[in-house]
């Protein structure tokens, strides 16, 4: 007989959370997890006590389905008999990124207050990364309290890939495709074969080669990485950084193992900044954004199409609708002008949707 491992209690305690969390429940204290010893197929049982939108408590119980390897494959739960309401959860795998965030997504949904009552649960997103991604998500918490947001910083290609398989209803994406010139949507046979998609325009941004206050080794272009023999801070693979890096070394013939630092690798823009702020690296490939919140120096090497990916069922959503109003509203593009360097002629704009 196999023990269950600490991994597994883990990842039902996260999923847990995050399918009460979708229907306005937020556990008051700590998820009793039963864990009995499992051989090929086995059962786990416990209990949570939660709040319901503020105004009641309810004891909620489940059961999860284990594999031999030890990993959830399903979740039931259920309530007292006089809670009718709550039905059985359809659970989803969880990847381990999700339960870094989910302590940060409950603080607000106390605040939902009436508008809760239309609440269709949390929206999960995951993909590349924005500085004023950060920036929209938190003052749509603070316009739509009803809704949550819970973001992973994956890149933009584990992000379609997610969504392809169910564990996100949103992927962030700025993947540029050399033959056609466009971003995204050619990738979408590649990634999305199970889906019909929607392909949602955010904004359009700049991006380019970060370096130190007044640019000290005067580099002007990717050649120049190899001629200054500047320190480079990469972005993880699968990111459209890195794959937008990638195109432009191969059709200058820069071999990466020329770059010194190619190796070292980052998740976020600000990380790159970062990077080059704490003299880790001498240069790296950012948003235009993340250099001045930084006070670095910028060339710009690309105008980035910035989108939102999701199935066409979600479109209609009421968390998606709400995320886009706050987009286009005039509160936040004040606080993004403050920036400058972002394009919103296409905000809002769909871009392509899957016919059939």
């Amino acid at each position: 007989m196999e023990t269950l491992n600490k991994r597994s209690t883990d990842d039902i305690r996260a999923r847990l959370t995050i399918e009460l969390m979708r229907r306005g429940l937020k556990p008051k204290s700590n998820i009793a997890v039963h864990v009995p010893d499992v051989s090929n197929f086995g059962f786990v049982w416990g209990q949570a006590r939660c709040d319901y939108l503020g105004k009641r408590t309810v004891d909620v119980q489940f059961s999860a389905c284990l594999s031999s390897s030890g990993y959830l494959q399903g979740l039931r739960v259920s309530s007292q008999k006089d809670w009718k309401f709550l039905p059985v959860l359809k659970a989803r795998d969880l990847p381990e990124y999700w339960r870094k965030e989910i302590s940060h997504a409950t603080s607000g949904i106390e605040k939902a207050g009436e508008k809760s009552r239309e609440m269709e649960g949390a929206l999960l997103a995951c993909g590349s990364n924005d500085p004023i991604l950060d920036m929209l998500q938190t003052y749509m918490k603070r316009t739509y309290p009803e809704f949550l947001m819970l973001s992973a910083n994956t890149g933009s290609t584990e992000g379609l890939k997610s969504l392809n398989r169910g564990h996100t209803d949103i992927a962030w994406s700025h993947l540029f495709d050399p033959g056609s010139g466009q971003y995204n949507i050619p990738f979408l046979p590649t990634y999305l074969p199970d889906l019909k998609p929607v392909v949602v325009n955010l904004f359009h941004r700049e991006l380019g080669l970060v370096l130190a206050p007044r640019n000290p080794l005067r580099v002007q272009g990717f050649e120049d990485l190899v001629k200054t023999q500047a320190r480079f801070v990469n972005r993880q693979k699968g990111s459209g950084t890195r794959i937008l890096l990638d195109h432009h070394l191969k059709r200058l013939k820069i071999p990466t193992s020329k770059i010194e630092g190619y190796d070292r690798e980052v998740y976020t823009h600000f990380e790159v900044g970062l990077s080059i702020l704490t003299k880790e690296a001498d240069v790296g490939v950012a948003t235009i954004a993340a250099s001045k919140l930084l006070g670095l120096s910028f060339v710009p090497i690309a105008r980035e199409s910035f989108d939102m990916i999701l199935d066409q069922r979600m479109l209609l959503h009421k968390g998606i609708q709400a995320f886009i109003e706050t987009l286009n509203s005039a509160g936040f593009r004040q606080r993004v002008e403050r920036i400058g360097a972002y394009d919103f002629k296409d905000s809002g704009k769909i871009l392509y949707s899957a016919k059939g």
